[in-house]
């Protein structure tokens, strides 16, 4: 009998603590889900300010803090080389739960810190693929922007009055290739006759916050007849601006709508929705939707557009804004392959 009341007064015991460290467990379970959340990003070359990239990045952030109440952490890593430990420093924060790089060259830091933290959620805008695996904590944000360099490409086509164009490129990488290739297939596929200029700013990073040297290619592009040159260049594109006001001729903007860096003389711009994108990978998360691995936005997906609105409609006539709307449709139907080499 003694034994019986024993068994059954360890067995009592036992329930009593195996529901407690339950209860505990989904306290801590609920606490994590409905704590603030708090995301970390580190900016590409340039940092904040250069009114493209790095800016719609940061855009991306502020939506996400207005709609959903979150905080958020920014590194500007300089020159570049402190990526990794930027990354790692935000990683190493337990109320960060994810962090962001923004910018192709965090490729390989970003792949190296998402094993190194698997309990945290990474992004990668403009992430390199290779035959390398990704973690499945992160994900490879990319865009297709030869689809919307191609769309530029045709505009500029249909408006140049010198059958020359130009393009200035920042860093010369197989990303700002993609630009570069999206355009001149664009521009060809208008008129073959059609002379492209090519330059670019530089063969690294620092290719992206140069507008002394961009404003020097573009200068000479457009000495040589140009009339309109489209920049991929970050910050250095102001320079592609200031020689397009200077020459009286046009520039074709990138990343964000870039009409007020030289009201009259920006044609267009070539968007790519990084905001969008920032802001979309956070309500994921947020909503226990995140799912790491690769997703590719092009003009389909609404992952890049090109400007037309009350600034610049006055500069593409309606028959060139029809024509270009047309072409769009074939690159979404497929009847148009937009190769990004």
């Amino acid at each position: 009998m003694k034994k019986s009341i024993k068994y059954i007064f360890f067995f009592v015991l036992l329930i009593s603590v195996l529901s407690v460290s339950c209860k505990k467990g989904e306290e801590k379970k609920e606490n994590v889900t409905s704590g603030k959340l708090k995301v970390g990003l580190v900016f590409d070359v340039g940092g904040r300010g250069d009114k493209s990239f790095n800016d719609a990045a940061h855009n991306g952030l502020e939506r996400a803090k207005k709609d959903f109440g979150i905080d958020y952490e920014e590194i500007d890593p300089g020159e570049g080389s402190d990526r990794e430990s930027a990354l790692r420093k935000l990683a190493s924060k337990k109320d960060i739960g994810m962090v962001f790089g923004i910018g192709f060259i965090f490729t390989d830091d970003i792949t190296k810190i998402a094993t190194d933290f698997p309990d945290k959620k990474f992004g990668c805008i403009d992430y390199t693929v290779s035959d390398k695996e990704i973690p499945s904590n992160l994900a490879a944000l990319k865009f297709k922007e030869e689809e919307g360099s191609f769309l530029v490409g045709t505009l500029a086509a249909l408006l140049t009055k010198t059958n020359k164009l130009g393009f200035v490129g920042g860093m010369e990488s197989a990303l700002i290739k993609k630009f570069e290739a999206g355009f001149t297939s664009g521009v060809k596929y208008i008129n073959p006759e059609i002379k492209v200029s090519v330059g670019y700013v530089s063969v690294t990073g620092e290719g992206f916050k140069n507008p002394g040297k961009a404003k020097e290619i573009a200068l000479s592009q457009f000495s040589s007849g140009a009339d309109i040159i489209y920049h991929a260049s970050g910050l250095s594109g102001l320079g592609v601006f200031e020689a397009a006001r200077d020459q009286k001729k046009f520039a074709i903007g990138v990343d964000q709508d870039q009409y007020k860096e030289a009201p009259g003389f920006v044609l267009t711009s070539m968007t790519k929705q990084v905001d969008e994108v920032i802001y979309q990978t956070i309500k994921d998360f947020k909503e226990n939707k995140f799912t790491g691995g690769i997703k590719s936005l092009g003009l389909k997906e609404k992952g890049v557009d090109y400007i037309y609105n009350e600034n610049n409609k006055s500069l593409i006539p309606d028959e060139t804004r029809k024509k270009v709307e047309e072409i769009r449709i074939k690159i979404i139907n497929g009847e148009i392959k937009v190769s990004d080499k």
